[in-house]
């Protein structure tokens, strides 16, 4: 498929104008490869998933690094940490000369470094991070990829509008968004090759990376976890009932979620309380972080929308999820995500905070909506008081309808998600 423009292009221009070691992650296959060749082609370029490579790296750090080209992208830097440590010493040693050397280093990992307890050397004030999540709806729109009106922008900035749209006749749009997911490779294939590519895509992940950063050398007890975890994305993470379904030990759980967390596959979604301390001992939901894969897993089509409807219900919520967070990372906000959910289990699917303001964002993948479907989000606003600035209630309709007399509560279609308004 033609290369598709990746809306954190130009966050990656200006970090590696400023910054001597820069550094782009997300899993594998997402298209940071890509990315990073196109954005500066003349780079050299070197991969350590090839072997040799790898293991001339580990052998002599100090004497690779230091035979580096002056402009370098180091591909699954994951793979080498012994690096880092040298890679901070180069730096640290041109700032003494003088030498700013911005942009020297330009790193790709599939898994998240932070994460990694082997990363022990702090590259902080010489490095920054940048997150490469699959492509969104917006961004395989190639006309509104340069726009700058995407959704979370909007609900952040409070310019949703009352807007009676027409049907466009795509009904199976949603659908199919949902099946294909975002990641590159598997979007221009027919359903069928998708769901081979992507059972193929996780048996390599676990045979090679879940080795390579956790030492795991039976993946056979983790294969299985995720495949629950496509079954329960978007619920309340329950690692007793996992680990009795699994007949492991809950502290494996643990240490499961914790490697596919690492690789990208899934994440923990932290629960809302105005109360911050209540937060941390509260149950997380857990989202697998593409739509495709939970789709292929599960073996779900996009002809089934109508007749599993509840199975898709869980698999739209993660897939609109995955969908707003990736659109922070374009956005200059710190945006920080959870869910809510009250002891009368009421429940708001994404609560989203910049400083003290909050927003909620409820999903239903009804055409239709009433202001009962909206009772979550003014339960939200009641909880956060003076802090509430908006909400909306995603849905499968055409219009965008005020919810109540304050016009801070929007009724907007999920078709959002790709369409400029």
């Amino acid at each position: 498929m033609a290369f598709l423009t990746r809306q954190i292009e130009n966050n990656l221009r200006l970090a590696l104008a400023d910054t001597p070691v820069v550094c782009l992650l997300g899993a594998r296959q997402v298209g940071k490869t890509t990315l990073a060749r196109k954005i500066e082609p003349q780079r050299a370029y070197i991969n350590f998933d090839d072997e040799q490579v790898l293991q001339v790296a580990q052998a002599d750090p100090i004497g690779f690094v230091n035979g580096l080209p002056e402009r370098v992208t180091l591909d699954e830097i994951q793979r080498v940490p012994e690096l880092l440590p040298v890679i901070k010493s180069v730096v640290d040693q041109a700032r003494l000369t003088g030498d700013s050397s911005f942009g020297r280093f330009l790193l790709t990992g599939s898994a998240n470094l932070l994460l990694l307890p082997q990363v022990s050397e702090s590259l902080a004030g010489r490095m920054e991070i940048i997150f490469l999540q699959p492509l969104t709806e917006w961004e395989k729109q190639a006309s509104a990829s340069q726009s700058k009106h995407f959704l979370l922008a909007q609900i952040v900035n409070q310019t949703i509008k009352t807007h009676i749209g027409k049907a466009d006749g795509k009904a199976d749009a949603l659908a199919l968004a949902v099946c294909q997911g975002g990641y590159p490779e598997p979007i221009a294939r027919s359903q069928s090759r998708a769901n081979r590519w992507f059972r193929q895509y996780i048996s390599a992940i676990l045979e090679k990376d879940v080795k390579d950063i956790a030492g795991i050398h039976d993946e056979r007890e983790l294969k299985r976890l995720l495949d629950l975890l496509c079954f329960r994305t978007a619920n309340l993470l329950n690692k007793s009932a996992l680990a009795g379904e699994l007949r492991i030990e809950r502290r494996t759980v643990d240490r499961y979620l914790a490697v596919l967390e690492k690789l990208f596959l899934i994440q923990q979604l932290l629960p809302w309380h105005r109360n911050e301390a209540k937060r941390l001992i509260k149950t997380p939901k857990v989202h697998v972080c593409d739509s495709g894969l939970v789709c292929a897993m599960r073996g779900l089509k996009a002809d089934h929308w109508q007749k599993k409807s509840t199975e898709f219900g869980h698999v739209l919520e993660s897939f609109v999820v995955q969908q707003l967070m990736t659109q922070a990372s374009w956005m200059d906000e710190a945006l920080r995500f959870y869910h809510y959910r009250d002891k009368d289990q009421v429940e708001v699917d994404l609560v989203i905070e910049n400083g003290a303001d909050v927003w909620g964002v409820e999903i239903k993948r009804a055409a239709k909506v009433s202001l009962s479907d909206a009772k979550g989000l003014q339960r939200l606003r009641t909880q956060s008081g003076k802090n509430f600035v908006g909400g909306v209630l995603l849905y499968n309709g055409n219009a965008v309808i005020p919810l109540d007399d304050l016009k801070q509560l929007y009724a907007v279609p999920i078709s959002y998600l790709w369409k400029a308004s």
